[in-house]
C-alpha cells in the first residue's frame, strides 16, 4: 500500500476524533476566555468602587472643610460685631459722662459765683431752747 493511502485511511478513522477533541478544545478555550473576561470585569468593577469610595471621601472632607471655615468666618465677623458694638457704646457712655460732669462743673461755678455774690449778706442765728428751734434770719437787700 501506499503511504498516502495509508494517510487516507488513518485519517478517515480518526478524523470524527479529531474533531471532537477541537471542539473539546474551542470549548475549553471559550470557558477560559470567558472566566478571564469575567474576572478581569469584576477587578475593573472592585478598582472603580475602590476609587469611588475614595472620591466620595475626599468629597465629604472637603466639604467639612468648607463648613469649617464657613463657621470660622462666620465667627469672625460676629466678634468684630460685638467688638465695634461694644466700642460705640463704650463711645456713648464716655460722652454722656463728660456731658453731666462738664454740666456739674457749670452748676458749680455759678453756684460758686452765686454764693461769692451774697456771702455777707444772709445773716443769722438759731438757738435750741427746751424742744423748739428758734432761728432768726435776717436777709440784707442791696
Amino acid at each position: 500500500m501506499d503511504c498516502t493511502k495509508i494517510g487516507q485511511i488513518c485519517l478517515g478513522r480518526y478524523s470524527g476524533l479529531l474533531t471532537k477533541l477541537e471542539n473539546a478544545a474551542v470549548k475549553i478555550q471559550s470557558w477560559w476566555r470567558g472566566n478571564m473576561v469575567r474576572r478581569t470585569l469584576l477587578h475593573t468593577a472592585l478598582r472603580a468602587w475602590v476609587i469611588q469610595c475614595w472620591w466620595r471621601s475626599m468629597q465629604a472632607k472637603m466639604l467639612e472643610q468648607r463648613r469649617r471655615l464657613a463657621l470660622r468666618l462666620y465667627t469672625c465677623q460676629e466678634w468684630a460685631v460685638v467688638k465695634v458694638q461694644a466700642q460705640v457704646r463704650m463711645w456713648q457712655a464716655r460722652r454722656r459722662f463728660l456731658q453731666a460732669r462738664q454740666a456739674a462743673c457749670i452748676i458749680q461755678s455759678h453756684w460758686r459765683w452765686h454764693t461769692s455774690q451774697t456771702r455777707g449778706l444772709i445773716r443769722g442765728r438759731y438757738e435750741v431752747k427746751a424742744s423748739r428751734l428758734e432761728l432768726d434770719i435776717e436777709i440784707l437787700l442791696t
